[in-house]
């Protein structure tokens, strides 16, 4: 999240290659000097990729170009944009082979000297966008069950405080709908202008604060959910349909039916048979000699 007062960044450490092969590997790497800079790399994705990456970014502390030398926190999401392309170069090939894609996806946030904080999403293709004050902050990997509480919640004039509560609950309705994602969780609190990382905590299993908030979220969803009036069928005609738009009367009040089976509907009245050709003409005859002469 990139909030006005700084940067909060979270992360899980489970990867899988299916439900019998389950580890743990840290995705938050942490780039510091002190005074300087600070810069903090997110990862999802197929894990070999991600560490590759990693591994490039770190060998290139001796380069011209690299993470220590960037001026501004651009040029270093560019930086990671080219150490994404560079391992795709290299083994993109040789997955295609093995029908395995290219599977990599990065937050990188960060600030260097006086310039204010930024984050940044970069994909596969190496290329990235960067937060805004309407969209303050990205999701990768497992995003969809924690989603909601952000979107509610998250502006940029959040505190940090309320920021890092509000992404401890995002990932708790993550964990609790998903076994890919798992503990411990790294949780990391940026204050802008700092130039150094002052908040930073992993979370297991007995961490007392994190196991307060998956108690007291659980319990205050369930309460919520009981204050909200059920839907009133029955009360009164105007309340028939209590999930009816307001000025929409075209809007439909019965459902879609299928009729049943053809064995299951009643019989059907049988049709006389038609006549045939002698029946026909003895009726012809029949009739012709009824009438009489004039």
């Amino acid at each position: 999240m990139r909030l006005d007062a700084g940067l909060v960044f979270l992360s899980d450490s489970r990867t899988n290659a299916g439900v019998d092969a389950i580890s743990t590997f840290r995705k938050m790497t942490v780039f510091e000097r002190e005074g300087d800079r600070v810069m903090v790399l997110l990862t999802a994705g197929n894990l070999a990729i991600s560490q590759t990456v990693r591994q490039v970014l770190t060998e290139a502390r001796d380069n011209p170009r690299s993470l220590w030398t960037a001026r501004d926190m651009f040029e270093a999401a560019t930086i990671v944009g080219e150490a994404v392309r560079e391992v795709y170069d290299r083994d993109a090939a040789a997955l295609a082979k093995a029908h395995i894609d290219f599977n990599v996806s990065i937050i990188f946030g960060g600030q260097i000297g006086a310039e204010r904080p930024r984050l940044f999403n970069v994909y596969a293709a190496g290329n990235f966008i960067e937060a805004t004050p309407e969209n303050c902050y990205f999701q990768i990997g497992e995003a969809k069950y924690g989603k909601p509480i952000i979107d509610r919640v998250v502006t940029p004039g959040l505190p940090l405080d309320e920021a890092a509560k509000c992404a401890l609950i995002s990932m708790d309705s993550t964990l609790k709908s998903n076994i890919s994602v798992g503990l411990p969780l790294d949780l990391l609190v940026y204050e802008a202008d700092s130039l150094r990382v002052t908040r930073f905590v992993a979370i297991d299993e007995e961490n007392p604060y994190f196991a307060m908030i998956r108690s007291t979220w659980g319990k205050r969803l369930r309460q919520v959910f009981a204050e909200i009036d059920d839907p009133d069928w029955e009360a009164h005609p105007e309340a028939a349909h209590p999930l009816r738009r307001e000025g929409h009367p075209s809007i439909a009040v019965e459902p879609v039916r299928i009729a049943p089976p053809v064995a299951d509907a009643p019989p059907a009245p049988k049709r006389a048979p038609e006549p045939t050709l002698e029946q026909v003409s003895t009726i012809q005859r029949v009739a012709g000699g009824s009438q009489k002469p004039h």
